[in-house]
């Protein structure tokens, strides 16, 4: 599987962060599991407000202008996208059919592909604007996974609430690597 992580200007950098955790050991077990990522300017910034600068994932990072990497096109051999988080003005972005940066032009190529699209929306309260965009790249084929924890496996400790939607993330892209308790398992 190629995947481009796409990490944009909303609080929760730290979900971010932790998909690429998860990524890298998921890579250690798979090794055709391919992932990119690219912040937007405003990602870095929160990523750097949150959670001081962002280190070397160990992953290929791309420039938020690059176009002429393979995520820009549809004829590339690559399978998914996930925005984590997503930022409400990038999702109006892609609703829009905005493809201004690599970010957006990857989520575009997704919808029209028909691949793999997941945005992790990490905003609150929502405006009628918000979920109606919600709702148009529902319809075109993403996947809107909000930044919205689960209680039931009673997470003590702020990584273990993460994990609950890191692991939902895995579940949409199909990559097996457990993170939190299921459902009917006991915590």
């Amino acid at each position: 599987m190629k995947l481009l992580v796409g990490i944009t200007g909303a609080s929760g950098a730290v979900y971010a962060k932790r998909l690429l955790d998860a990524l890298a050991d998921a890579q250690r077990g798979d090794p055709n599991l391919e992932v990119s990522v690219c912040f937007s300017s405003n990602g870095r910034r929160v990523w750097q407000h949150e959670l001081g600068p962002a280190p070397a994932s160990g992953f290929r990072e791309y420039a938020i202008d690059d176009f002429a990497c393979a995520f820009a096109s549809g004829s590339a051999d690559w399978h998914a996208v996930v925005a984590i988080p997503c930022s409400v003005g990038r999702l109006g972005r892609i609703a829009a059919g905005l493809a201004d940066d690599l970010i957006a032009r990857a989520a575009d190529v997704a919808l029209k592909e028909r691949r793999r699209l997941v945005l992790v929306v990490r905003e609150t309260p929502l405006s009628l604007i918000h979920l109606e965009n919600m709702l148009a790249v529902t319809r075109a084929g993403a996947i809107i996974l909000p930044a919205a924890p689960s209680f039931y496996t009673r997470p003590d400790t702020v990584d273990a609430v993460v994990d609950t939607v890191v692991a939902r993330v895995l579940d949409q892209l199909g990559i097996a690597l457990s993170l939190s308790p299921r459902w009917g398992n006991p915590p």
